[in-house]
């Protein structure tokens, strides 16, 4: 079986829980795996992306407030809508927009390139290693019994997830929180990693079309830094919707 056909089998396999439509019948998750990229740290052109994202938020912030720029407006209503007070967690959309006008964290190439597509198209996007990663990827509202590896103070730490918050899972156990709130460290970007499972987040009002041009900007920023670089996606949506694409 080719890379791509192998992409296409695990993307198809990609599910969301009725339950998560319940919460939000709005939503929709962009799910593209990209291959082939050459392994490598921060550099010039991850830079310019950054300096680029960091600009365009001081332009939205001369217009108006963070929490009324609409997607993070509607995101801060989803998470009070599994009852978590937003002005408290943050979505990752929010978080990163909100250090952009002081300075975008600079991490690893892959990472600063994302970061800097979510804040310019004002998406929530994060991405996991598929080499570290195990099996399919699944969104479900937790029971309040799964277990969350992360860091705190350097130090390993183990959590609970709460019940009734959005998690997305693979077989091993959760690799992100609150549906894009905190990404777990077993599957997180590193300069070696090549392969690349990329989650993209929307609420109304953002469109899909607007979804698939950061996902084709995305797709198009990895590609310059290989030919060999290979991008699937697929957008899952509430099935009474016509949201389901593959390409």
């Amino acid at each position: 079986m080719s890379g791509t056909q192998a992409a296409q089998k695990l993307l198809q396999a990609a599910r969301v829980a009725p339950e998560i439509f319940d919460l939000r019948p709005d939503y929709r998750a962009l799910l593209m795996i990209v291959e082939g990229i050459p392994p490598g740290p921060s550099d010039d052109f991850s830079e310019a992306l950054l300096q680029e994202a960091e600009n365009h938020v001081k332009g939205l912030l001369s217009k108006s407030s963070i929490v009324e720029f609409p997607h993070i407006a509607a995101w801060r209503e989803a998470y009070k809508g599994f009852g978590v007070k937003p002005q408290k967690i943050r979505n990752s959309l929010e978080a990163l927009t909100r250090r952009a006008e002081s300075g975008l964290p600079r991490i690893n190439r892959l990472t600063d390139i994302y970061n800097a597509i979510s804040v310019k198209h004002q998406i929530p996007l994060g991405g996991e290693d598929l080499d570290k990663y195990d099996g399919t990827p699944f969104l479900l509202l937790a029971s309040g019994k799964e277990p969350f590896q992360t860091f705190s103070k350097g130090e390993p730490q183990t959590e609970l997830a709460a019940p009734g918050e959005p998690i997305w899972c693979d077989s091993t156990g959760i690799t992100c929180r609150r549906w894009n709130w905190r990404q777990g460290p077993r599957t997180a970007l590193t300069d070696n990693t090549t392969r690349v499972l990329f989650i993209l987040d929307a609420l109304e009002p953002l469109t899909s079309h607007s979804l698939t041009e950061a996902a084709d900007e995305l797709a198009s920023a990895l590609k310059r830094l290989s030919p060999e670089v290979q991008t699937s996606y697929r957008i899952i949506g509430s099935p009474a919707s016509s949201d389901t694409v593959s390409v």
